[in-house]
Protein backbone atom coordinates (compact mmCIF):
# COMPACT_ATOMS: atom_id res chain seq x y z
CA UNK A 1 0.00 0.00 0.00
CA UNK A 2 2.99 2.54 0.91
CA UNK A 3 4.31 1.77 -2.73
CA UNK A 4 1.01 2.47 -3.94
CA UNK A 5 0.39 6.08 -1.69
CA UNK A 6 3.91 7.29 -1.98
CA UNK A 7 3.63 8.73 -6.06
CA UNK A 8 0.34 10.28 -4.84
CA UNK A 9 1.74 11.89 -2.08
CA UNK A 10 4.68 13.41 -3.80
CA UNK A 11 2.28 14.42 -7.06
CA UNK A 12 0.10 16.55 -4.71
CA UNK A 13 3.29 18.22 -2.82
CA UNK A 14 4.26 19.05 -6.21
CA UNK A 15 0.71 20.82 -7.14
CA UNK A 16 0.78 22.02 -3.55
CA UNK A 17 4.10 24.09 -4.29
CA UNK A 18 3.14 25.29 -7.94
CA UNK A 19 5.40 22.35 -9.54
CA UNK A 20 2.46 21.24 -12.08
CA UNK A 21 4.09 19.45 -14.76
CA UNK A 22 5.13 20.94 -17.72
CA UNK A 23 2.73 20.58 -20.71
CA UNK A 24 2.43 22.34 -23.99
CA UNK A 25 -0.60 24.76 -23.76
CA UNK A 26 -2.53 25.23 -27.27
CA UNK A 27 -5.72 26.16 -25.36
CA UNK A 28 -5.61 29.14 -27.20
CA UNK A 29 -5.33 28.59 -30.77
CA UNK A 30 -8.93 28.06 -31.38
CA UNK A 31 -10.27 31.41 -29.27
CA UNK A 32 -12.03 33.84 -31.71
CA UNK A 33 -9.91 36.70 -32.86
CA UNK A 34 -10.18 40.03 -31.35
CA UNK A 35 -12.90 42.48 -32.29
CA UNK A 36 -9.55 44.26 -34.05
CA UNK A 37 -8.35 42.02 -36.21
CA UNK A 38 -12.03 41.34 -37.37
CA UNK A 39 -11.57 44.80 -38.26
CA UNK A 40 -8.59 44.18 -40.30
CA UNK A 41 -10.16 40.84 -42.14
CA UNK A 42 -13.41 43.34 -42.72
CA UNK A 43 -10.99 46.07 -44.12
CA UNK A 44 -9.18 43.49 -46.35
CA UNK A 45 -12.16 42.14 -47.59
CA UNK A 46 -13.90 44.96 -48.18
CA UNK A 47 -16.70 45.05 -46.34
CA UNK A 48 -15.73 48.00 -44.48
CA UNK A 49 -14.54 50.97 -47.11
CA UNK A 50 -12.59 53.65 -44.90
CA UNK A 51 -10.07 52.79 -42.85
CA UNK A 52 -10.27 54.60 -39.96
CA UNK A 53 -8.48 52.38 -37.35
CA UNK A 54 -4.66 54.26 -36.59
CA UNK A 55 -3.38 51.41 -34.15
CA UNK A 56 -1.89 48.26 -35.23
CA UNK A 57 -3.74 45.26 -33.92
CA UNK A 58 -2.13 42.25 -32.64
CA UNK A 59 -3.23 39.25 -34.97
CA UNK A 60 -1.97 35.22 -34.83
CA UNK A 61 -2.12 32.95 -38.01
CA UNK A 62 -1.06 29.22 -37.93
CA UNK A 63 -1.54 25.77 -38.66
CA UNK A 64 -0.04 22.24 -38.46
CA UNK A 65 1.70 20.42 -41.29
CA UNK A 66 3.34 17.41 -41.01
CA UNK A 67 3.01 17.01 -36.90
CA UNK A 68 5.03 20.78 -36.48
CA UNK A 69 2.38 23.06 -35.36
CA UNK A 70 3.25 27.13 -37.06
CA UNK A 71 1.94 30.05 -34.71
CA UNK A 72 2.76 33.33 -35.98
CA UNK A 73 1.82 36.24 -33.77
CA UNK A 74 2.48 39.49 -35.33
CA UNK A 75 1.22 43.81 -35.39
CA UNK A 76 -0.84 44.60 -38.49
CA UNK A 77 -0.72 48.40 -39.47
CA UNK A 78 -2.56 50.05 -42.17
CA UNK A 79 -1.55 51.25 -45.62
CA UNK A 80 -4.15 54.24 -44.57
CA UNK A 81 -2.96 56.06 -47.80
CA UNK A 82 0.51 56.08 -47.31
CA UNK A 83 3.78 54.63 -49.51
CA UNK A 84 4.74 52.15 -48.27
CA UNK A 85 7.71 49.95 -49.69
CA UNK A 86 10.62 52.82 -50.20
CA UNK A 87 8.27 55.03 -47.85
CA UNK A 88 6.60 54.17 -44.59
CA UNK A 89 9.11 50.81 -44.56
CA UNK A 90 12.67 52.06 -46.23
CA UNK A 91 14.34 50.01 -49.06
CA UNK A 92 17.34 48.23 -47.97
CA UNK A 93 16.66 48.56 -43.94
CA UNK A 94 16.15 45.26 -41.36
CA UNK A 95 12.24 45.77 -40.68
CA UNK A 96 10.22 44.58 -37.93
CA UNK A 97 7.66 42.92 -40.90
CA UNK A 98 4.90 44.39 -38.69
CA UNK A 99 4.80 46.58 -36.18
CA UNK A 100 5.97 47.51 -32.07
CA UNK A 101 7.14 44.19 -31.08
CA UNK A 102 9.39 42.03 -33.42
CA UNK A 103 6.42 39.52 -35.27
CA UNK A 104 7.24 36.08 -34.16
CA UNK A 105 7.29 32.38 -35.37
CA UNK A 106 7.15 29.48 -33.15
CA UNK A 107 7.56 25.83 -34.59
CA UNK A 108 6.95 23.06 -32.21
CA UNK A 109 8.96 20.88 -34.74
CA UNK A 110 11.90 21.32 -36.89
CA UNK A 111 11.44 22.28 -40.98
CA UNK A 112 13.05 22.91 -43.86
CA UNK A 113 13.08 26.38 -45.14
CA UNK A 114 15.07 27.01 -48.40
CA UNK A 115 16.75 23.98 -48.38
CA UNK A 116 17.81 24.40 -44.97
CA UNK A 117 17.30 23.09 -41.45
CA UNK A 118 15.43 25.06 -39.11
CA UNK A 119 14.86 23.32 -35.75
CA UNK A 120 11.80 23.88 -33.23
CA UNK A 121 12.19 27.32 -31.61
CA UNK A 122 10.04 31.00 -31.29
CA UNK A 123 12.18 32.90 -34.03
CA UNK A 124 11.89 36.76 -34.33
CA UNK A 125 11.04 37.44 -38.72
CA UNK A 126 12.54 40.45 -40.13
CA UNK A 127 12.79 41.47 -43.83
CA UNK A 128 14.56 43.76 -45.32
CA UNK A 129 12.61 44.83 -48.26
CA UNK A 130 13.95 46.18 -51.68
CA UNK A 131 13.10 47.31 -54.82
CA UNK A 132 13.22 43.38 -56.56
CA UNK A 133 14.65 41.11 -54.13
CA UNK A 134 13.43 41.03 -50.13
CA UNK A 135 15.62 39.56 -47.25
CA UNK A 136 14.00 36.88 -45.02
CA UNK A 137 15.62 36.64 -41.40
CA UNK A 138 14.89 33.84 -38.91
CA UNK A 139 16.86 35.69 -35.74
CA UNK A 140 16.87 33.66 -32.66
CA UNK A 141 16.13 37.08 -30.35
CA UNK A 142 12.38 36.66 -30.43
CA UNK A 143 11.63 39.05 -27.89
CA UNK A 144 12.32 42.84 -29.24
CA UNK A 145 11.13 45.89 -29.61
CA UNK A 146 10.72 46.83 -33.40
CA UNK A 147 14.66 46.39 -34.52
CA UNK A 148 16.10 48.04 -30.93
CA UNK A 149 18.17 45.27 -30.69
CA UNK A 150 18.41 43.19 -33.95
CA UNK A 151 22.24 41.67 -34.31
CA UNK A 152 22.49 39.93 -37.88
CA UNK A 153 24.79 37.45 -35.52
CA UNK A 154 21.90 35.82 -34.12
CA UNK A 155 20.10 35.02 -37.51
CA UNK A 156 19.60 31.15 -37.50
CA UNK A 157 18.26 31.79 -41.48
CA UNK A 158 18.58 34.53 -44.01
CA UNK A 159 17.41 33.98 -47.40
CA UNK A 160 16.73 35.86 -50.55
CA UNK A 161 12.59 35.86 -51.56
CA UNK A 162 11.02 37.78 -54.55
CA UNK A 163 8.49 39.69 -53.83
CA UNK A 164 5.37 39.12 -56.32
CA UNK A 165 2.50 42.00 -56.92
CA UNK A 166 -0.86 40.94 -55.67
CA UNK A 167 -4.52 42.62 -55.07
CA UNK A 168 -4.56 45.34 -52.54
CA UNK A 169 -4.08 43.86 -49.00
CA UNK A 170 -4.89 47.30 -46.53
CA UNK A 171 -4.17 45.66 -43.10
CA UNK A 172 -0.20 43.78 -43.08
CA UNK A 173 -1.98 39.98 -43.26
CA UNK A 174 -0.23 36.78 -42.53
CA UNK A 175 -1.36 32.97 -43.87
CA UNK A 176 0.23 29.38 -42.67
CA UNK A 177 -1.25 27.13 -45.30
CA UNK A 178 -0.98 23.48 -45.64
CA UNK A 179 -0.29 22.25 -48.90
CA UNK A 180 0.11 18.21 -48.16
CA UNK A 181 1.00 16.10 -45.60
CA UNK A 182 4.45 17.03 -45.44
CA UNK A 183 4.39 20.72 -46.98
CA UNK A 184 3.03 24.08 -46.47
CA UNK A 185 3.98 27.67 -46.87
CA UNK A 186 3.88 31.26 -44.85
CA UNK A 187 2.52 33.66 -46.97
CA UNK A 188 2.97 37.64 -46.29
CA UNK A 189 0.64 39.74 -47.94
CA UNK A 190 0.45 43.92 -47.55
CA UNK A 191 -0.22 46.52 -49.67
CA UNK A 192 0.33 45.07 -53.30
CA UNK A 193 2.78 43.18 -52.36
CA UNK A 194 3.47 39.19 -51.11
CA UNK A 195 6.04 36.79 -50.83
CA UNK A 196 5.42 33.24 -50.38
CA UNK A 197 8.21 30.76 -48.11
CA UNK A 198 7.32 27.60 -48.51
CA UNK A 199 8.50 24.94 -45.85
CA UNK A 200 8.43 21.27 -45.54
CA UNK A 201 8.26 19.51 -42.37
CA UNK A 202 11.48 16.78 -41.23
CA UNK A 203 9.32 16.34 -37.42
CA UNK A 204 10.39 12.27 -36.76
CA UNK A 205 6.84 10.60 -36.36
Amino acid sequence: MKNILLPAILLCLLYACGNEPAKTDHSKHNMPQSASSGYCDSINNGLIKDDTLKGSPQRTAMATVGGVHVHIVYHSPGVRGRVIWGGLVPYDQVWVAGAHQATTIQLNGPVKINEQALPAGTYAFFIIPGRDQWIAIFNSRHEQHLTDEYNPKEDVLRFNVTPEDHEETPRLTYAVDRVDDQSGAITFLWEKKHIHIPFTSIATK
